[in-house]
């Protein structure tokens, strides 16, 4: 076998299947409730598309969600308060986030508790602050400080595993207690029900996405680009663009040396990635799929794609010269484009994909600069 190392590696799947999912209707409501909520930009980005060689290049810009530089508050605000509402609810039909925090105050200590690569656990904790509630978030031992002290800023304590993201989720699954409600974004055995929410609550991105689409007059894309660390964004993708009728194809895209999905679908099973895992792209330094959204990965993904690091950076560049503001895993997705489209596997990764001249593509941005320094760093290209 080729080492990890060695090259990025892809993997086809050219009977992707389509699905019956349901959407949670009350989703995309609940998130126009939340403080500073507005659609994220939906950007034409003529750049990438001539680098890509497509006819048109999307990419949707998540580099500010509700007052933080990362999609992740639509998942984390969403598995909160169904699961709050489970435990200590019910909360009155559309109610409002003050509403919410009256409800739980004679339930009061509660500490929500979370594992993180640093987007998911500072959205738990923002979350935990506006319903007056504890966080507790458990980060692995080589996090930057730029995201440790974001967490803290939301008021959270935050405690360093000396280990990998995977380390961090069992040490909090741990914690688990009456009054410690894990908020985790990826499932295991007997704990699938919030991770269930997390990804549920990314359908905004895509029910935001269709509706700016059809104001520019677009048709759907033929290709959509995410991200995959433990599988959560990818499922919801995948269960959006793969519903039953649709023709858009998703791919994933993970870091060369985390590449947990790409191993397992090449496996026909879930199969670790152990660690160190040490990309640039953060978010997405994951050894272990959802098992939870492996289903819908294995079935649905028309292809995966691990990319190095320097994908990223050049993704990075790229999306600032179309006025996308990305940080390191914010640009994998557009990163494993690259790869795909223009790598030195183009023109056999074009053919199996139907990726022509005429071809549509869209990416998700996933975040901003969140290490500012490495950002500007990496966009000067010094």
């Amino acid at each position: 076998m080729t080492p990890q190392t060695d090259r990025p590696r892809f993997y086809f799947n050219p009977g992707a299947q389509t699905f019956d999912v349901q959407v949670e209707p009350d989703v995309l409501d609940f998130h126009r409730k939340l403080p500073g909520y507005m659609p994220t930009p939906l950007v034409r980005a003529p750049r990438l598309a001539a680098a890509l060689g497509v006819a048109e290049a999307w990419v949707k810009d998540e580099s500010s969600r509700l007052g933080l530089p990362a999609y992740k508050m639509l998942g984390a605000s969403w598995a909160t308060y169904r699961e709050l509402d489970v435990r200590f609810g019910p909360f009155a039909r559309c109610s409002s986030l003050e509403e919410q925090a009256a409800h739980l105050v004679s339930y009061r200590p509660l500490t929500l508790v979370a594992a993180t690569d640093g987007n998911h656990g500072r959205a738990v904790a923002r979350m935990a602050r506006w319903l007056g509630l504890d966080a507790h978030i458990l980060v692995p031992g080589d996090m930057v400080t730029a995201r440790v002290q974001a967490i803290e800023q939301e008021g959270a304590q935050v405690q360093v595993v000396q280990g990998s993201y995977d380390d961090a989720v069992e040490a909090s699954a741990r914690l688990a207690d009456a009054t410690h409600l894990v908020i985790s974004d990826t499932a295991w055995d007997g704990y699938t029900r919030v991770p269930g929410w997390v990804s549920a609550g990314y359908s905004t991105i895509f029910q935001e996405t269709d509706t700016q689409l059809v104001e520019h007059g677009v048709r759907q894309p033929d290709l959509v680009a995410v991200q995959m660390g433990v599988g959560s964004l990818a499922a919801a993708a995948v269960g959006h663009y793969r519903a039953r009728g649709g023709k858009s194809q998703v791919v994933g895209v993970e870091p060369t040396l985390a590449a947990c999905v790409l191993r397992s679908l090449t496996a026909g099973q879930l199969t670790e990635v152990p660690g160190p895992h040490t990309s640039i792209m953060a978010g997405l330094n994951c050894g272990n799929t959802s098992p939870l959204a492996w289903p819908l990965l294995q079935g649905g993904l028309s292809a995966s794609v691990a990319i190095h690091d320097e994908r990223a950076e050049q993704a990075m560049r790229l999306l600032a010269m179309d006025d996308v503001e990305s940080g390191e895993s914010g640009a994998a997705g557009v990163g494993g484009l690259l790869e795909l489209l223009t790598g030195p596997e183009a023109a056999v990764t074009r053919r199996r994909l139907g990726v022509t001249a005429q071809s549509t593509v869209l990416a998700i941005s996933t975040e901003g600069a969140t290490d500012p320094e490495a950002y500007a760093r990496i966009v000067s290209g010094s």
